[in-house]
């Protein structure tokens, strides 16, 4: 499971936790704009827009989880298992593997505008990338400094959703998320009312505007608690400032080991979080084991170059001794 947000102060920000109780190597990816992106259906783009983001790469093909393009455009897949269908080949349409789509959309499009317009003719179809790599029941969030959508493909049709709180989690639907957030209307960050009358009531402890608050790791939970956490949040506009405190909100939905017991034993944990500052093109990440905030700049890269770039995590904690 996981949850992904935008946040907006002097630049966007945008980024994810990503839930597991394993990983597939994954790397921080950057596809510099001459890169060859091959589809299965459709010609390829040999000349595209840069791309940033975490990737599982396979026969030199980034899988990716979430991204960010040079212009500022982004897009994360998270996992909705039992909602998510993906149709056959469709004729007059784009045949757009899931695998496919993040490069599908970050190659060519600058902002939500144009993203809405491929979107328009886009089939979602039922083609794996290997029998290694079956596709994932995904939905995902599309944003960019103006705004967000939410993008679902079930078996009713796809679903296009306005997203205007810029978070998502996982199962249900989009819009029964938007629905259960009305049974929190009365949560604030201020001291609360006494609406008993004349009866006299005191708040006898900082914070009680927020109870009611959900606390468990539930989807439906954790997109309340990071709309909460990330709406009322306020920080400084300077980059540390800004980071800092995107990687704070999504430390409100963490998971940590232990917590969430799987069937056959193992653990759920935020295996990775990361914080994409999409004005910059700078990719900011902390790991399970290393909560030091590690950064790749794309732009310190040839973004002529037909190469893929790879930067392993860096997962051992790194501790400053003060002392030594």
């Amino acid at each position: 499971m996981c949850t992904a947000i935008t946040y907006q102060t002097k630049d966007h920000y945008f980024g994810r936790t990503l839930d597991l109780e394993y990983t597939y190597e994954e790397n921080v990816t950057i596809t510099p704009r001459n890169y060859e992106f091959k589809f299965r259906t459709k010609d390829s783009i040999k000349s595209h827009y840069a791309i940033i983001g975490m990737a599982t790469v396979v026969d030199n093909y980034p899988l990716y989880y979430e991204a960010t393009n040079e212009h500022g455009l982004s897009m994360a897949g998270l996992n909705f298992p039992g909602n998510a269908y993906y149709f056959p080949r469709t004729e007059g349409k784009d045949n757009i593997a899931p695998f496919e789509f993040v490069p599908w959309i970050l190659s060519q499009c600058k902002d939500l505008s144009e993203a809405r317009i491929l979107l328009e003719k886009i089939n979602l179809c039922n083609i794996n990338f290997s029998d290694k790599f079956p596709l994932s029941p995904l939905h995902w969030i599309i944003a960019d400094r103006e705004g967000a959508i939410t993008v679902e493909s079930m078996a009713d049709g796809l679903h296009i959703h306005e997203n205007p709180i810029g978070v998502l989690t996982n199962n249900p639907p989009f819009d029964y998320h938007m629905t259960h957030l009305n049974d929190y209307i009365n949560l604030t960050p201020r001291t609360p009312e006494n609406r008993f009358g004349d009866v006299s009531l005191t708040t006898y402890s900082r914070g009680m505007g927020g109870i009611g608050l959900p606390g468990d790791l539930s989807s439906a939970s954790r997109f309340v608690r990071a709309a909460f956490v990330k709406l009322n949040s306020v920080s400084g506009e300077s980059e540390n400032e800004s980071i800092s405190q995107f990687f704070h909100i999504l430390g409100a939905v963490e998971q940590q080991r232990g917590c969430v017991r799987l069937p056959d034993g193992s653990y759920e944990i935020t295996a990775y979080t990361s914080c994409m500052n999409t004005d910059k093109g700078i990719y900011y990440y902390t790991t399970y084991e290393n909560n030091c905030i590690s950064a790749v700049d794309m732009h310190r890269c040839d973004l002529e170059g037909r190469e893929l770039y790879l930067y392993p995590l860096i997962k051992e904690q790194q501790v400053v001794r003060q002392n030594e």
